[in-house]
């Protein structure tokens, strides 16, 4: 299958749950839909899950978008789904890049952000292209101030027509690139977080609020997590 066909599909599933969660249908309640803002990350699953994992991830990296594609599937159905496990999605900023994706997944109300984080992650290998070789004019372009240059890593990354598919239209997407407040708030929480001892790239995990060691893989975090059930 396709890169981009497993991207629909995954997103498919994503949806049917979800609406699944809405009409009150399956055994027990779908905790997806629980999704919860807070000033840089978002918060999903029951609130009251004994559980909590934190995953402290970039959009430009690799490894994050392979661990997309193997465990945020499991994670969904046999976790967080069920209630058993809540989840928050930090930011771990590594290029100016990494900052656009992450201001455009938190556009719109908090539920969607599930599925906006699911497109940008397992569209990766194609939008990432023009990181690979940019030409002078297109760096010139990205390093503007403020919103300008934001944009025209949108343009350039055809992060717009990702968002067009979810739902957005372009001055939509523009007004969350404009947020500068947020942007600098991200940046700094990012900072933060790269800072704290242990954190030596992406994707980093923590369960209950203490890192896991050596722990970059959904092979590697899938163990740790059965052994709390």
């Amino acid at each position: 299958m396709r890169l981009n066909q497993l991207c629909a599909a995954l997103l498919a599933v994503l949806a049917a749950l979800l609406a699944v969660s809405a009409t009150g249908q399956g055994k027990g309640r779908n905790w997806l839909t629980q999704v919860t803002l807070t000033d840089t990350s978002h918060v999903i699953g029951n609130p009251a899950a004994k559980v909590k994992l934190t995953e402290y991830i970039s959009y430009t990296c690799p490894h994050c978008a392979e661990f997309a594609r193997q465990g945020d599937g499991p994670l969904q159905l046999a976790y967080i789904g069920q209630g058993k496990l809540q989840v928050e999605v930090r930011h771990m900023l590594r290029d100016p890049v990494d900052l656009v994706a992450a201001m455009l997944v938190r556009c719109g109300p908090p539920a969607k952000f599930p599925q906006n984080h699911t497109a940008f992650m397992l569209g990766q290998a194609d939008w990432i292209k023009p990181m690979v070789s940019p030409s002078p004019a297109q760096e010139a372009r990205w390093r503007q101030p403020g919103a300008a240059g934001r944009r025209a890593i949108a343009a350039d990354f055809h992060f717009y027509d990702i968002m067009e598919r979810r739902g957005y239209s372009r001055t939509e997407a523009d007004r969350c690139l404009a947020d500068e407040a947020f942007a600098k708030k991200l940046a700094t929480a990012a900072q933060k977080d790269w800072d704290m001892p242990g954190v030596e790239g992406t994707p980093t995990f923590a369960i209950n609020g203490v890192l896991l060691a050596g722990t970059h893989t959904w092979a590697s975090l899938e163990p740790q997590l059965k052994a709390r059930f």
